[in-house]
Formats: C-alpha cells, structure tokens, sequence
C-alpha cells in the first residue's frame, strides 16, 4: 500500500508573460510532482521581480503558505525554482515542513528511475554535488562551536570537515567509475566507426514520444508511460535502414526546461552518444502547445554537450492529437533535403517516411561507386567487406571483381 505524500506547490513568475506559457510551467511541475510519487495538494503562485536574499519569496507569500502546510497537512512543500542553501533552511525553518526546489525535485525522480549500475552512478554524483552545497551549517549537530582558550572550533566543527571529506572522496570514485564508462562507451563506439554502422541518436523534450518511436523502429519493449522522465537509462538497438544498411539507434535521457547543471554534467558521458552520432533524430511533440519553447530548450541542452553541429532530423510525432487532421510528409529544404517528418509512432503513420528521409540524411554523406578488382586484390576486398562497404560482387569472365560499394565519406580506408 503506497503512502500519499500531500505536497503544495509554488511557482513564481518573474515577468508578465505569455498566460499560456506560465500555465504550461505549471502543468509541467505538477507532471514532475507527480513523477516523484507526490500529490499535489495545492499550487500557489506569486510574482516577483527578483527573489528575496532570505527567502527567495516574499515574507506575507511565506505566512501564506505557512498557514496552508499547518490547514492542510502538507507533507512537502515544492519550489519551482532553484533555492540557495541559506533560502532552503530558512524556509523550512518557518514551514516546519520538508522543502524541496525544482533540482531536488528532478533528482528525487531521477533517483527512482535509475535502473542500471551507470544510471546509478551518474544519480549519485548528481545528488553529491548539490548536496556538498547544502553541508555547511545544514543540520544542528554539525554547527560550529565556540571551544576553550585558543580553540577556535569544537566537535562540531570537525563532524563537518568529516563529512566534507567523505563527500569528496565519494564524489572522485564515482567520477572515476564513470570515466570507466565513458572510456568503454569511446571505444564501442571506435568499433562502429571502424564497421562502418552509422549511430542516430534520438533526442528531444521528455515525454515527447522518443521511446514509443525506439520500440516502433526496432521492435523493443523499452519501457513507455506518460510521464516525465519515464526512461532515464540510455538504450541502444541495430536496426536495418533500407539503402544504408545496419545502423545503431541510441534512445537518450528526455530534456526539459532548466534542467540543472549538475544533472547535465552527470549525464555527460550518455549524453556523448549524441555528440559522436550521424545523425540526430529530434522528436517533437507536435501537439503541444509550447512546442517551439521545448524545440529551444533542446537546442539549448545540445548545444551545452556540443553536439549543436551534427546534423538534425526533426520528427513531429502526436500528429494523430493535433486538433486539424494531419497527414504525414516530409518537408525539404530548397535543395531537397528532408529536414522534417510529420509522424504518429503510436498509430505507426508516416514510420516509412521517416525512415525514408533518415536513409536520405545519412546517403548525403555516402560515397557510392563500383571499383574493378584484378583477381590479386583480394586483400583490398576483403578490407572493404570488413568496413561493411559493399552492397553487391560480380565476377567478369576474366575473374576481375566488380564491387559495388557505400561508405560514410571520411571512413573509406582501402
């Protein structure tokens, strides 16, 4: 029997903007509540045009709120925004309640989502960080103390260069597992690049339909709710692209708005998937109202991780939840490149399309030719059946080999 855990929610608006989009901010933070197994009691908002050095909100906004945790019963209170340590202890020194800001929020989800032994790690260097920040003077029996004649400091103070120190030393092992990782991540993906396989990474705002569309191209079960973050570990599949052959698709970490810094740095050595990839795939969620902000804070996170410059493929999925019936297509650039698909991979509409234009993206970059091979050159043939390059081998009557070959430009070795 799961425990219901009353949580309010407050949100601050900075600036008179558009009513729709603050609405959405809202929207989104109760999804994220609720991802975290909270309930969301109430939501207060208030506005401010810069936050309050003590805390972050306005003094009556706080006796607001104070009044509604004691009415209520609320077990938590959870600030959309990012607090200070001084802000996060005195707010729960007057609410007398749990306080939770939007990263701690983020990283109580990611927490419960983490499945694999890299997921993990990449959680808890993420929650170390952020709480290696809130250690000092965070907890009574770590305050400093006023010792004897000459002493400066007490047990107290001690207790919290002890826990400094064993947040350190935790922080460098798990930064040095993940760099493990990341260096057996370097080399598959060498491996690859020596075969040939291109790599397509799909990205995009969480709970856009990435993982809906992985299971659709590669015949998975990876596992798909509607709810923010709902795969957090990274999935890679071999797929079959006609006139591309075999390729590798990576199913990535949802973004979102404001996505801490730390969550970002953690993710780093997943993220690299997209960075190193041929090919990004950026699913849109093309019936949400705010679906140029999400698009923005993709290119935002990608251009963070550096991988602003590897070529995009923009895929509107949900087409079958747009309010005007809307049929799949393609739409090209004035050279005739795709540079967009309109899909549903929940109906499965316009997937040939799309995998029409993803073998067109990654063919612009092939080289594709026929060579004639004296029967001595056996060796340069079997080089190229090792890079995966050739498509078909006929034999002349004289015993010369025709090849017909396709091979990334930059990765064609003879």
């Amino acid at each position: 029997m799961s425990i219901c855990v009353k949580a309010l929610l407050v949100h601050n608006i900075f600036s008179a903007g558009d009513v729709l989009f603050v609405q959405e901010e809202i929207d989104e933070f109760k999804e994220l509540a609720c991802s975290a197994n909270f309930e969301p009691a109430n939501v207060i908002t208030c506005r401010r045009q810069k936050p309050d050095a003590k805390y972050f909100l306005g003094e009556g906004k706080v006796e607001e709120i104070r009044q509604v945790v004691q009415q209520q019963s609320i077990d938590v209170v959870l600030i959309n925004h990012t607090l200070t340590p001084s802000q996060e202890r005195n707010l729960q020194k007057v609410l007398q309640c749990r306080i939770l800001d939007r990263t701690e929020l983020i990283l109580e989800i990611f927490a419960h989502r983490a499945k694999t032994f890299e997921g993990k790690l990449q959680v808890e260097l993420a929650q170390l960080k952020h709480a290696a920040t809130r250690l000092v003077r965070g907890w009574t029996h770590l305050e400093r103390q006023k010792g004897g004649i000459g002493l400066r400091g007490g047990p107290g103070e001690t207790q919290l260069e002890v826990d400094r120190r064993i947040i350190r030393r935790r922080i460098e092992t798990v930064r040095a597992r993940l760099e493990d990782i990341r260096k057996q991540r370097s080399l598959r993906r060498e491996k690859r690049y020596r075969s040939n396989i291109a790599t397509i990474s799909l990205v995009g705002y969480t709970n856009a339909g990435k993982s809906t569309l992985f299971n659709r191209l590669t015949a998975s079960q990876v596992y798909v709710a509607n709810q923010l973050f709902a795969t957090l570990d990274p999935t890679l599949r071999k797929i079959d692209l006609p006139y591309v052959g075999e390729a590798v698709l990576a199913d990535t970490v949802g973004f979102i708005r404001h996505l801490p810094h730390d969550l970002i740095d953690a993710f780093r050595a997943t993220l690299e998937e997209s960075k190193e990839a041929d090919l990004l795939i950026h699913v849109v969620d093309a019936a949400s109202p705010q679906r140029s902000e999400n698009i923005q804070a993709v290119n935002n996170v990608l251009i963070e991780i550096s991988a602003d410059q590897v070529p995009r493929l923009i895929v509107f999925n949900k087409i079958d939840l747009l309010e005007k019936a809307q049929a799949s297509r393609i739409d090209r650039d004035q050279s005739g490149v795709p540079v967009a698909v309109w899909i549903s991979a929940m109906s499965g509409e316009g997937l040939e399309l799309l995998l029409q234009a993803i073998a067109e993206r990654l063919n612009n970059t092939l080289i594709h030719c026929c060579l004639k091979l004296k029967p001595t050159e056996a060796a340069i043939k079997a080089k190229l059946y090792q890079q995966n390059a050739v498509v078909s081998e006929n034999h002349t009557p004289t015993g010369e080999i025709l090849l017909e070959i396709k091979v990334p430009e930059g990765k064609f070795q003879i």
